[in-house]
């Protein structure tokens, strides 16, 4: 007589069903693989009741959205501006939070506004600075046809007389050049026991720091602009 147990086993051993996984399934001994059956299920359930349902009333939605950090009002975001170059927009939080943004969603957006407006607020202050270095050295030599003829003299000068990062330096505004204009005219100070004692670097020193490896092979940022304020020093008015 055959038991229920062998009934079941007969059963199952008819072969594979063929809606069955095949990771279900044990090919050598023919029969489910009921542990790991139980198990994906088991995970399954689990991964189910963990789910968020879509919100379906506006309640719904708020409690969703505030589970998601979005704070109740759009004056509650807390944005960190210390870069200082804009201020917080009330009118775009508004926006934002109507949109659904959490509070790392907003920081994130004026932390974009900021990195691309650095760059730019960087450049139109160094073009502003520019414009007006330009601008007194034109009044300086008596207008812009005048201007332009020394600014040539002055390239012709430094780039011979010159190395190139010292150049630079003194070209990049109005006390640099009126120092390199005094240099093109031969106007050399006394040097000596005044410039040793309040610390200022003559003209020899200068020289000798420039074939410094610091200098020429380092290109040591701090080296050279002490070399630069040097010749600013000596050469000034």
């Amino acid at each position: 007589m055959i038991s229920n147990e062998e009934e079941i086993i007969e059963e199952v051993n008819v072969g594979k069903p063929e809606s069955l996984p095949e990771k279900f399934w044990d090919e050598k001994t023919q029969q489910v693989r009921l542990d790991s059956l139980v198990k994906s299920y088991a995970e399954l359930e689990k991964k189910l009741s963990g789910s968020m349902a879509r919100p379906k009333t506006e309640e719904d939605k708020i409690n969703l959205l505030g589970a998601l950090g979005r704070p109740e009002t759009a004056e509650e975001y807390s944005v960190n501006l210390e870069h200082g170059l804009f201020d917080i927009d009330p009118e775009l939080n508004q926006r934002l939070h109507g949109l659904g943004f959490t509070q790392d969603q907003v920081q994130a957006v004026y932390d974009a506004a900021a990195e691309k407006l650095v760059p730019i607020v960087l450049d139109l202050s160094a073009e502003f600075q520019a414009d007006r270095e330009v601008d007194r050295l034109v009044q300086e030599f008596g207008g812009a046809d005048k201007w332009q003829e020394v600014s040539r003299q002055l390239l012709a000068f430094g780039q011979k007389n010159l190395p190139e990062d010292v150049l630079d330096s003194l070209s990049a505004s109005y006390d640099g050049v009126m120092t390199l204009f005094q240099m093109m005219k031969g106007q050399d100070p006394s040097f000596g026991t005044k410039n040793s004692v309040s610390g200022v670097l003559d003209e020899t020193a200068l020289k000798s720091m420039m074939k410094d490896p610091k200098y020429w092979k380092d290109k040591d940022p701090a080296f050279i602009a002490k070399v630069t304020e040097g010749f600013e020093g000596i050469y000034s008015n």
